[in-house]
């Protein structure tokens, strides 16, 4: 049985200062908690409504009623376990070939699909800004789908670290070179902006080449794609690309 004071910092943790304060995370149902063992992440304890699914001997896994779950769960449909996480040591590895530079993007739903699209194209590191949204919001976690094991993200001061970088600096701009004729540099950084408001200034003056995808429809109406989107399309084209 959960005791009101566990339920109260479980369901803390949906803010980054109470994450930090507790040095904990949570991670939602069964298929993204089997990926945990195979990750660097040590799980504290795992909530589950059927303890039997779970083949955990090195880890406590506690038994929960439905209700119980309702009240530490972040999902509107709760699924069967959690497991509480210790947050890792953030380590910037050297540069990647490939690597996504994010400047300040706010929606965890979008910092969520990019890890998972980074993982997918097998991309191991993503540089963040400061102020963007935290890797271990639930709502990230969720949309990696556990890809968040797989790819390295780390928070700097872009500036900083673009004014550094060996890599290639490349943004996005609607009057950059077209994607699909793109050259891929051997070493680059895609750098992408926040949703509303795109790169800033102070990051934009570090790019080295621009990009852009191509409208096809009739009206030439639509402004822009959202930026996980873009994401996708980008990625998709410089690996197609690729040597």
């Amino acid at each position: 049985m959960l005791t009101a004071h566990t339920i109260k910092i479980l369901q803390s943790l949906d803010k980054k200062k109470f994450r930090q304060k507790y040095n904990l995370f949570l991670v939602e149902g069964n298929k993204i908690i089997s990926e945990l063992p195979q990750s660097n992440f040590k799980v504290k304890e795992i909530f589950s409504t059927d303890p039997q699914k779970l083949d955990r001997t090195n880890i406590p896994v506690i038994g929960i009623t439905e209700n119980e779950l309702k009240k530490i769960s972040f999902l509107k449909t709760p699924k069967d376990s959690v497991a509480v996480c210790y947050l890792p040591e953030e380590a910037r590895n050297d540069d990647k070939d490939v690597q996504l530079v994010l400047d300040g993007l706010q929606d965890p739903g979008n910092l969520g699909t990019i890890i998972r699209l980074a993982d997918w194209f097998g991309i191991e590191q993503i540089i963040c800004s400061e102020d963007t949204v935290d890797v271990y919001n639930p709502k990230v976690i969720q949309a990696t789908m556990g890809s968040f094991t797989r790819v390295n993200v780390v928070y700097t001061n872009l500036v900083d670290y673009l004014s550094k970088t060996e890599n290639i600096n490349v943004g996005t701009d609607m009057e950059g070179e077209n994607i699909y004729t793109f050259e891929r540099p051997e070493k680059i950084n895609l750098i992408l902006g926040n949703e509303g408001n795109g790169m800033r200034p102070e990051t934009e003056k570090f790019l080295q080449k621009c990009i852009t995808i191509p409208r096809f429809g009739k009206s030439q109406s639509t402004e822009s794609l959202n930026v996980s989107m873009a994401a996708g399309i980008i990625l998709g084209q410089l690996f197609s690309r690729s040597k």
